[in-house]
């Protein structure tokens, strides 16, 4: 909240409600004027809605999905504002609701991972419709997992028995498909596969640039954004977005004038990423793969 640098009686956006944890601090500590609260999980939005009542004058929440920067400006009647806030991913709201099937520590729990409880497309579908090669494309592009071909490979089999439905057979399967030895180095072994599956349902990286350019574009002259990021192909893309604002000439960096007419957006303000430090690691372990990056509009 102090990356946002609130102004009195600004505009801010929570693209990423979930808990409403950030928006309960920015509307308790800043004296902002409206703040527009974005989900597209149904249930978050009605726990938040409670949570936010205090301040429900100040507060308009938009059941949207963050990319769509323009249907949620027209429909809060919103031309510019002074601040965005991305919170990326899966809520902490969505893992502890083990029944949403995103956790992979949910062992009877359907496999599902929808943050829109109303689209078509889940985990079931894509642990047991997609194709091998597909398969191994999401869990390395999403999860960069480097057993990939194994895992996808084992589900095939698996699904030529019966049909896999839970979160704890899928578990079953990748932990059979990953060495005895590699199990036993970076984290649960389906910590990967989950969050590749999860990002191909939810679509998390479609537009993830484009969304950051459009409300980047809708903030006032000052105005900040700032992402949290949890894994490095989204951290890629942020860091990414802000540098070619920052720096959008695109001449040979040999001639003596820019001839392309480009000019800088956007100030970068972290130039290094911010992390969770000793203290907010012992009290929320969940932060310890959290950055956060923060640029603000010229």
């Amino acid at each position: 909240m102090q990356a946002l640098s609130p102004r009195e009686n600004g505009i801010y956006v929570d693209c990423t409600l979930g808990g409403a944890g950030h928006s309960s601090l920015l509307l308790s500590q800043y004296p902002i004027g409206k703040l527009i609260a974005i989900d597209k999980d149904r249930d978050a939005l009605e726990a938040s809605e409670k949570r936010l009542s205090p301040w429900k004058d100040k507060v308009t929440f938009v059941k949207s999905d963050f990319k769509c920067v323009s249907d949620v400006l027209e429909h809060t009647g919103v031309e510019r504002v002074d601040g965005v806030l991305m919170d990326l991913g899966v809520s902490s709201y969505q893992l502890d609701n083990y029944e949403r099937g995103f956790s992979y520590r949910a062992t009877d729990a359907p496999l599902d991972m929808r943050q829109d409880a109303e689209q078509a497309l889940s985990a079931f579908d894509v642990v047991n419709g997609y194709g091998e090669r597909d398969l191994i494309r999401i869990l390395r592009d999403y999860g960069e997992e480097r057993f990939a071909p194994r895992i996808a490979r084992n589900i095939l089999r698996k699904r030529e028995q019966q049909v896999i439905r839970t979160c704890g057979e899928l578990v079953d399967i990748i932990y059979a498909s990953i060495p005895a030895a590699a199990r036993r180095t970076g984290g649960h072994p389906a910590k990967r596969t989950f969050q590749a599956i999860r990002i191909e349902v939810n679509g998390e990286l479609l537009y993830l640039k484009q969304a950051i350019n459009e409300w980047i574009e809708a903030l006032n002259p000052g105005g900040r954004i700032a992402v949290i990021t949890f894994h490095s192909l989204e951290d890629r893309i942020v860091k990414t977005a802000f540098k070619e604002l920052e720096n959008p000439c695109t001449c040979d960096p040999r001639a003596p004038i820019c001839t392309c007419g480009k000019v800088p957006t956007v100030k970068i303000i972290t130039k290094k990423p911010i992390e969770a430090n000793e203290q907010e690691l012992e009290e929320n372990p969940r932060s310890q793969s959290a950055k956060l990056r923060i640029a603000e509009k010229l």
